[in-house]
């Protein structure tokens, strides 16, 4: 990376590769698209940005779906020189109200300039007073002049909002030198290469997983890249395996539970070809060894080499990479004893087959410019290997901090290092992740991982896999109780709470204190997707969730 690169120069140099292409899916059709053509349109509505007085430092803020129109705006937007911010969609219809709640206030936390908007989105966000201009998407054209601005390195490109629990999401500022340091980075460890390397990628664009990783790299490198709206990969998993094969695939990333998912179309499909598959990140969410077994067993008869299992550890705090394998290496697993790593903090390896063992993905070393510690959460003393403490990173794509949040700022620093508020240890290099601080259950002694109850729970007939929160909350003795809550669609939810009290049971040798049954798609979740758990613990609290 030069001195005087910024995304906007890199795209343009990549956009004049030759061949390169972004296919946008959109349900049975496939629309090729050259970059070179894309990044024309870009560079046409950046004129129309500028026309409405949008230039560097200027924040803009983008809200719609997955579509050719959106990722020419988010190209344009850089162009143009202005910051980056792209609005997170509802999860479910029913959360409208709240949708547009969240917009306003991520709109104001960005101090936007513009708001952009799909026009099939506009007729939910009414504007009001204090809201910055609305200009739809379509009307972004016009016979204006590009004159393409002096852009500082060191200048914002892009606001990513954390996904959480609060009503005040915390806005992660990244420069146009930290996001290419990060993804320069990321594309010396996973090995792309533009030539041969075809993405695919059905994550949402308001995700850092989505945006940084999987849109920006072909951004900047001409890569091919297919690109599909999060809906259709929902709607039918089976699609996302369809594409890797239809397109040749080499690349593609998702979170845990979608790999669970396409393990069980790969037990139903026929046909395919995955044999140029070489890189299947899974991130954004603790991963489940057993799940990445089970697809890389559904995908062997299609061609899908065990190799592609790509266990990787990432925050929009880096701007997307933090930790990755080395590629073709598949899946490594640390087995420890788990009595051991909850009561005493440390990874005691123990064979695989014993019934106290827990078995962790191993998620490989820090990508070129960035280093890791472990540290004491209380003291800030560093720890051994296999010490169980906070990951803290450092480097050259870590972020300065939360825009206009000088306490978040220095509560996330520690002499420098980044706080991840990650449980993990270390073993030969690699970094291995137990859980999150906050959501640790203490109980009688034992730091119990909720992920752990979770995903026993999820294996009860009766209760949709991937919907299982678990907490602790006081009780009346004052000591912390285990409490558990899932959705099911059975209609008679007595046999099932009572198996997922004994499955829980089984699996950590602690008795739920409390299991509850929900309605499906009642259970709080962030605008990615992840479980919030406290949330979910609040709403148990107030009697305030939806029993089946």
């Amino acid at each position: 990376m030069t001195v005087a690169d910024t995304l906007s120069a890199r795209v343009e140099r990549a956009s004049a590769r030759p061949g390169g292409t972004i296919t946008f899916i959109s349900g049975d059709t496939a629309t090729p698209v050259s970059w070179a053509a894309l990044h024309d349109d870009a560079r046409a509505m950046a004129a129309a940005l500028q026309a409405r007085g949008i230039g560097p430092g200027d924040h803009v803020a983008l809200l719609g779906p997955t579509t050719r129109p959106l990722v020419t705006a988010i190209q344009a937007t850089w162009l143009a020189g202005a910051v980056l911010v792209v609005l997170p969609l509802p999860m479910r219809l029913g959360s409208i109200d709240e949708f547009v709640d969240q917009t306003r206030i991520r709109i104001g936390n960005a101090d936007a300039a513009l708001l952009v908007i799909d026009p099939d989105l506009a007729a939910f966000y009414e504007p009001v007073p204090g809201d910055p201009p609305i200009v739809l998407l379509d009307d972004l054209r016009g016979a204006h002049r590009f004159e393409a601005p002096a852009v500082d390195p060191d200048a914002l490109a892009v606001l990513q909002f954390t996904s959480g629990s609060t009503a005040d999401p915390k806005g992660v500022m990244l420069t146009h030198r930290q996001i290419l340091a990060n993804l320069d980075g990321a594309i010396a460890a996973a090995q792309v290469d533009p030539e041969t390397d075809v993405l695919v990628s059905w994550l949402p664009l308001y995700h850092d997983m989505g945006l940084i990783g999987m849109l920006t790299i072909p951004f900047i490198t001409g890569a091919d890249l297919v690109l599909a709206p999060p809906q259709d990969f929902l709607a039918a998993p089976g699609r996302w395996v369809e594409w890797m094969s239809r397109f040749g695939g080499t690349g593609t990333a998702g979170p845990n539970f979608s790999y669970a998912l396409a393990a069980r179309s790969l037990r139903r499909a026929d046909n395919l070809d995955l044999s140029r598959w070489r890189v299947a990140l899974n991130g954004a969410e603790p991963i489940d060894p057993s799940s990445v077994r089970a697809f890389c067993e559904a995908g062997a008869p299609f061609g899908l080499s065990k190799g592609a299992a790509f266990p990787a550890f990432g925050m929009a705090e880096l701007a997307i990479a933090g930790t990755f394998p080395v590629p073709g290496k598949g899946m490594q697993v640390d087995t420890v004893d788990r009595k051991i790593l909850e009561t005493e903090r440390y990874a005691a390896p123990v064979d695989t087959d014993r019934t106290d063992a827990r078995s962790l993905a191993m998620l490989g070393s820090p990508i070129p410019g960035l280093e890791m510690r472990i540290c004491d959460p209380e003291s800030g003393s560093p720890m051994s290997e296999r010490e169980v403490g906070e990951l803290e990173l450092r480097g050259t794509s870590v972020t300065a901090g939360y825009y206009k949040r000088p306490d978040e700022t220095a509560a996330a620093f520690h002499d420098g290092w980044l706080r991840t508020g990650d449980l993990a240890y270390t073993v030969d290099g690699q970094l291995v992740v137990c859980g999150r601080i906050k959501d640790v259950i203490i109980v009688g002694g034992r730091n119990v991982f909720p992920e752990d109850i979770e995903r026993a729970a999820a294996e009860v007939d009766g209760v949709r896999a991937g919907n299982v929160i678990a907490f602790g909350v006081q009780g009346r003795n004052g000591r912390e109780r285990l409490v558990v809550v899932a959705e099911t669609k059975s209609d008679d939810p007595a046999p099932v709470r009572t198996a997922v009290a004994r499955k829980v049971s089984d699996a950590v040798g602690l008795p739920a204190g409390d299991v509850i049954l929900v309605t499906p798609g009642s259970l709080p979740k962030t605008s990615s997707g992840k479980l919030q758990r406290s949330l979910c613990r609040s709403r148990y609290l107030t009697d305030a969730l939806q029993p089946a």
